[in-house]
């Protein structure tokens, strides 16, 4: 339990520590609790639940005060907040020698009454505090060995509280909770926060959807096959440059997007696209990396069909036989399928739609050239069978139902509406260069 706060309080002083406690139940709302058996007992009954990740220590009697001491020593520990009484003989427990000297070996505050406990949380209020959602079964890379990399360049920084994806729980939704806790805070309380999405374009469009809108920066650590996400903003794609971007604190306001009711980051894709990423599965991405998307994307060319599309856009109407649709908020010139424009600009309030439209092979071929031309020249397409749109909001139904994909995941919606988001989600990025 990464930066972890520490309660411990005398028999006669429990009540005490309690109070203390329900004054600033809000500021400490997100930090991970350590607590002796006896003290996490009454915590459970006055906090409310979902409020703190609550850990137990032994009991005082079972040397619940010297676990707490080699927790400190460990590193796992910001603050100790242990109410002692004075009157009790060197050596009761909790023992304030004990606890003084692993503080002072590990350079942790220690509070031993209610005044210097304010002054602790004051100062952990002027920490940056960042919670790091990391996947462990992202990329090809060891992943304890990636986090251990990631925590030795942000903690010298950073508070960081580590929390691990899990296969039973959407990341967005591990997001969601962790938003709830502390936008519940008093506002200003504690300082700077932010969330830091490490894994691939899943994970970190899982958690930016979860973020967008709430105010709360983003920090992204790629760590997958493609990272669009990271490559369109610039974000460096190697861990110490991307966690060197996060403590450099420049930030890149950008737009979000929904399509129905599902938070959108990168982008969408009706026909083509979805099909491409449905052949792509995690084992080929493993085998493969980046060139899994490539013979994903040969097969389907042989077996994409055409399909009739019905596209509303403020009230206008337009009916017409496509084989992709790609509906793009944020994405590098890698996607290819976006690049109508010549380029995705990820903060000008509008989504870049484009249409594909050959009734061949060959035309279908020709338009993917368009398209990688445009991305690489940055200007729009000319092809006849490309259509190239803007818009804050679309509608799109098609004959017969495709399958759609949304930020890398597949999905089943018909007719689907999207709708840009501007400037609901800030992102550490690098500068634009001159």
């Amino acid at each position: 339990m990464a930066h972890a706060l520490v309660l411990l309080a005398s028999a006669s002083r429990v009540e005490e520590l309690l109070h203390w406690l329900d004054r600033h139940g809000r500021s400490l709302a997100g930090f991970p609790l350590l607590a002796t058996a006896e003290l996490a007992r009454r915590l459970r009954e006055v906090v409310p639940a979902g409020d703190h990740s609550l850990a137990e220590l032994p009991a005082l009697a079972d040397g619940g005060d010297i676990v707490a001491a080699a927790r400190v020593l460990a590193g796992e520990v910001v603050a100790v907040i242990a109410f002692a009484d004075s009157c009790e003989l060197p050596g009761s427990a909790p023992d304030p020698a004990l606890l003084l000297r692993a503080c002072d070996l590990a350079g942790v505050p220690l509070a031993l009454n209610a005044a210097t406990a304010d002054l602790a949380l004051r100062g952990l209020a002027h920490g940056r505090m960042a919670y790091l959602l990391f996947n462990p079964v992202a990329g090809q890379g060891d992943p304890n060995a990636d986090l251990a990399l990631i925590r030795s360049i942000l903690e010298p920084q950073l508070l960081v509280t580590v929390l691990l994806t899990r296969a039973d729980l959407d990341p967005a939704e591990q997001t969601r909770e962790l938003v709830d806790i502390l936008q519940a805070r008093p506002d200003g309380d504690p300082g700077d926060v932010m969330i830091v999405a490490c894994g691939g374009d899943g994970t970190v469009s899982a958690v930016a959807g979860a973020v967008a809108g709430t105010g709360i920066v983003l920090g992204v650590i790629p760590r997958g096959t493609a990272n669009a996400f990271a490559a369109a903003l610039g974000i460096p794609t190697d861990l110490i440059g991307a966690c060197d971007t996060i403590l450099a604190g420049h930030t890149h306001v950008v737009d979000a997007a929904r399509c129905n009711d599902v938070p959108m980051i990168l982008l969408a894709g009706l026909g083509f696209e979805a099909g491409m990423v449905d052949r792509t599965t995690r084992e080929l991405k493993t085998m493969l990396g980046p060139i899994a998307y490539v013979l994903a994307g040969a097969q389907q060319l042989v077996a994409q069909q055409s399909f009739q599309a019905r596209v509303e856009i403020d009230g206008a109407l337009t009916v017409v036989q496509a084989a992709a649709i790609t509906v793009a908020n944020v994405a590098p010139a890698t996607s290819v399928l976006a690049q109508g424009f010549g380029q995705v600009i990820p903060d000008d309030g509008l989504l870049e739609v484009t249409i594909a439209s050959p009734t061949t092979r060959l035309q279908g071929f020709n338009a993917l050239a368009s398209l990688l031309a445009s991305a690489v020249v940055q200007s729009p397409t000319t092809h006849p069978d490309l259509l190239c749109l803007r818009a804050r909001q679309i509608t799109i139904t098609t004959d017969p139902p495709q399958k759609l994909v949304i930020d890398g995941e597949m999905l089943e919606a018909d007719p689907v509406t999207f709708t840009c988001l501007p400037g609901a989600l800030t992102v550490f990025a690098p500068l634009p260069l001159p």
